[in-house]
């Protein structure tokens, strides 16, 4: 049954907070992470013109997906307030008027087309193939099983490729098939999240009924161990052979994830799974530093030869 929508006193401190909450600023940490690889990668990351470009491309990004979760929440808001953690949300518990979401929308759809044809027409391209991609997911994929998966996470997908347009390098095939997984790894275990917390039942999402754990453990046996696979073939192919020393901090943030879902109840949201979780930020910040600092060694030439 749909919750009763509260009646709130706004004010404008309130709906300027409201309007904040609904951009969900801390969705933009995907921007950061899927847009730097190939800054990171690239080896450009100490050139100042590179590293601008690169925030101005994430700006851009981060006002298309604001656009597109205002949307979305937009479209759900009935839904979500059968939810135990969504109906908190902006649009859905009235904080913020349908009126003034859809000005929202529209400025940062605005924003996000004007910086992403400033960087270059073929960003403005990828940008908008990632905005058609998130307004499909909106409308219809969402509803459509396994394909909702697959669709979300090609969005990850647009944002390598964008950041690679963005400073003007090639994707590495690598990082594409990289990305790929870990996108779907995220994806799928969202799922099996949202099953074992609120269930097939409880009307938040209208396919999840159509999924079952054991079909969810599958799908996550197969999509781990290719993300795995992917990824320990792209330390030993890609830049430098040294890049397999960040094989071990790899396999326990997957392994700790999965901890997190099975044993914690995480992961209905990923981004503040990742963000809140004391280990998995020590082992990203950890991968970081030896990742620039093999990649470092490796430019300048005082990595000795691992592999021939």
């Amino acid at each position: 049954m749909t919750q009763p929508q509260p009646i709130l006193k706004r004010t404008p401190v309130s709906l300027l907070v409201a309007a904040v909450r609904q951009l969900r600023p801390k969705q933009w940490t995907k921007n950061v992470v899927f847009l730097s690889p190939a800054l990171v990668f690239s080896g450009q990351f100490l050139q100042p013109e590179p590293v601008i470009e690169l925030v101005i491309a994430i700006g851009a990004f981060s006002m298309l997906a604001s656009a597109g979760y205002i949307l979305n929440d937009l479209m759900d808001r009935e839904a979500d307030r059968n939810h135990p953690k969504k109906r908190f949300r902006p649009i859905a518990s009235g904080a913020l008027p349908v009126s003034l979401a859809l000005v929202l929308f529209v400025a940062c759809l605005v924003a996000g087309v004007a910086a992403s044809l400033w960087l270059s027409v073929p960003f403005l391209a990828v940008a908008l193939l990632y905005l058609t991609t998130t307004l499909s997911y909106s409308f219809y994929f969402k509803h459509v099983v396994i394909l909702d998966v697959l669709v979300l996470s090609s969005g990850f997908v647009w944002r390598i490729i964008a950041g690679a347009l963005a400073i003007e390098v090639a994707v590495s095939e690598w990082l594409f098939l990289c990305t790929v997984f870990v996108a779907l790894f995220f994806g799928f275990n969202k799922r099996r999240a949202e099953l074992i917390n609120v269930g097939a039942a409880s009307g938040t999402r209208k396919n999840l009924a159509e999924y079952s754990p054991q079909m969810l453990e599958q799908i996550q046996a197969i999509v781990t161990s290719a993300t795995i696979i992917t990824y320990l073939l792209y330390t030993v192919q890609g830049p430098t052979p040294w890049m397999t020393l960040t094989i071990p901090f790899v396999l326990y943030g997957i392994f700790r994830y999965i901890y997190l879902i099975e044993q914690q109840g995480e992961g209905g949201a990923p981004d503040e799974t990742l963000l809140r979780d004391p280990p998995m930020l020590v082992t990203g910040l950890l991968y970081l530093l030896v990742a620039v600092g093999v990649l470092l060694g490796n430019e300048v030439g005082l990595l000795p030869t691992l592999l021939e």
